[in-house]
């Protein structure tokens, strides 16, 4: 089950990383025609529109991206049989295919069938999708049917499938979304802290991946709120809309550096060289692009009380901010290029204190992680050992080869190669790695990488922190395990 909800988080980042493109659109748009929104200038109505495009059709994505992410081998047919599900249940529960459905006037449908094309449909069509891809892709037909054997009958059976489900969901839908809005009601209600809540959670549920379901309750139109999309089209009230985004922005930008300088400081100084160029790396992602994993990372495991201090103050953050109604808004994370981008936008209400706050919040993640670190003699890194052995990432090599090929030899060979690998994938910063045994994995071999922390998470799977640019070291490695399955088949 952790294995699934895990591999369901890394695929609902395919869809969220696209909303940083909206956010450009959206931004510089309202930028050029702050007071009109695109009514006074055909330029910003291109951008904006744009923009509106992808975040109006964020469903969409999650039905594509859900399909793409959880079928076995990430098949493009895969990604087209969630397009199919996804129009096949929104078409057939529609408001005027359900009053046809059901005999009434389209104007007593109940109000759940207006709201079909969430996020939270458009996550189980990808599931479903991407479980017909699992089992029918490999399916032989009789001659007579040949041409639609395989991948091609894999819309069929996904198309199927949907209509026995929308008869399930006519039924099941009205009171499982009005429960989901109750939810959002409730939370909602709580207000500064019911987003301090948020926070808290969001930051507590990172190591199992499972934050990815929670946001997906506030950031999307799952239960009502749709924070993200209503901040960035203006569809909401100033200082309440962006309410569960805007408290992150003092964290990222601010606080996570200012514990990865304390980390720095209480570093032994034989290590602290080393442990000051991974946290200024990781500092820098955090404050441009608000991707704080590298960091959080690095002392999530070896200190987790100190991971919980971090997990209070972010939901203190959040309720602060909301509390005062300091709002900005993001795309992909509150990171600086959010920050400019949200500032002028309508719903944007004194973002400039979330900069007075995130200074205070600096200084207390500062002396607050330096004294607990001191106090109780924490491990994190460059307290310990585990950098004693740690060297350059293959600094001998040719200048055609990348740090990225270098470094995901290194890592590939620690895991034990392909005799031990079985499963390689990726989320926004991690190797998500299935392998025979972690007993066989050298888990220092893969520090001396310059990574910035391991983390078992079973005895078949393993995750390797890598930061931003995971993508390339992991497609290294893609290509590593092909090559050594194709030496091995021909040996």
């Amino acid at each position: 089950m952790r294995k699934f909800f895990q591999r369901l988080g890394s695929s609902l980042m395919l869809p969220v990383a696209v909303l940083p493109a909206a956010a450009v659109l959206l931004g510089i748009g309202y930028w050029i025609d702050h007071d009109g929104w695109g009514t006074g200038n055909a330029v910003a109505a291109f951008l904006i529109m744009a923009g509106k495009s992808i975040i109006d059709n964020i469903a969409m994505l999650f039905a594509l991206g859900v399909a793409l992410g959880m079928s076995k081998d990430r098949d493009g047919s895969a990604a087209l049989s969630g397009l199919v599900a996804y129009l096949v249940v929104t078409t057939l529960l529609g408001s005027d295919s359900v009053a046809m459905l059901q005999g009434i006037d389209p104007e007593n449908v109940d109000p759940s069938f207006i709201k079909i094309g969430n996020a939270f449909v458009g996550i189980i069509c990808g599931l479903v999708a991407a479980s017909m891809y699992n089992r029918f892709s490999h399916v032989r037909l009789p001659d007579a049917l040949a041409f639609f054997s395989g991948k091609r009958l894999v819309p069929i059976m996904t198309s199927l499938a949907m209509l026995v489900l929308s008869l399930v969901l006519l039924l099941v839908w009205p009171p499982v979304y009005s429960l989901l809005v109750q939810f959002g009601e409730w939370i909602s209600g709580l207000g500064a802290i019911g987003a301090g809540l948020y926070g808290f959670f969001n930051r507590l549920l990172i190591p199992t991946g499972l934050h990815h379901a929670l946001n997906a309750v506030f950031w999307f139109d799952v239960a009502g709120i749709n924070d993200i999309s209503n901040f960035w089209t203006g569809n909401g009230e100033k200082g309440v809309t962006g309410m569960y985004q805007a408290g992150f922005f003092p964290i990222m930008m601010f606080g996570l550096p200012a514990a990865g300088l304390a980390m720095y400081h209480t570093a032994k100084t034989k290590h602290r060289k080393q442990v000051g160029s991974l946290m200024l790396a990781a500092g820098f992602a955090a404050i441009l692009t608000g991707v704080t994993e590298p960091i959080e990372f690095a002392f999530m495991f070896l200190a987790p009380m100190l991971y919980l201090v971090h997990a209070v103050l972010t939901g203190l953050s959040l309720a602060i901010a909301a509390a005062f109604q300091w709002t900005a808004g993001f795309g992909f994370s509150a990171g600086l290029i959010d920050f400019i981008l949200s500032y002028n936008l309508t719903l944007a209400n004194q973002p400039y204190m979330l900069l007075v706050q995130g200074l205070v919040f600096a200084v207390i993640y500062y002396f607050l992680f330096r004294f607990i670190i001191v106090k109780f003699d924490l491990k994190t890194p460059g307290r310990g050992e585990e950098l004693e052995e740690t060297a350059t990432v293959s600094r001998d090599r040719s200048s055609i080869d990348s740090k990225y090929t270098a470094q995901a030899e290194k890592i590939y060979a620690a895991l034990g190669g392909s005799e031990n690998v079985t499963s390689i994938d990726n989320c926004a910063t991690r190797l998500r790695l299935e392998v025979k045994s972690v007993d066989v994995v050298d888990q220092q071999k893969i520090k001396a990488t310059g990574v910035p922390g391991v983390h078992v998470t079973g005895a078949e799977s393993i995750q390797v922190i890598v930061g931003p640019n995971v993508q390339f070291v992991a497609d290294e490695m893609k290509k590593l395990h092909r090559n050594d399955g194709r030496s091995v088949s021909g040996s």
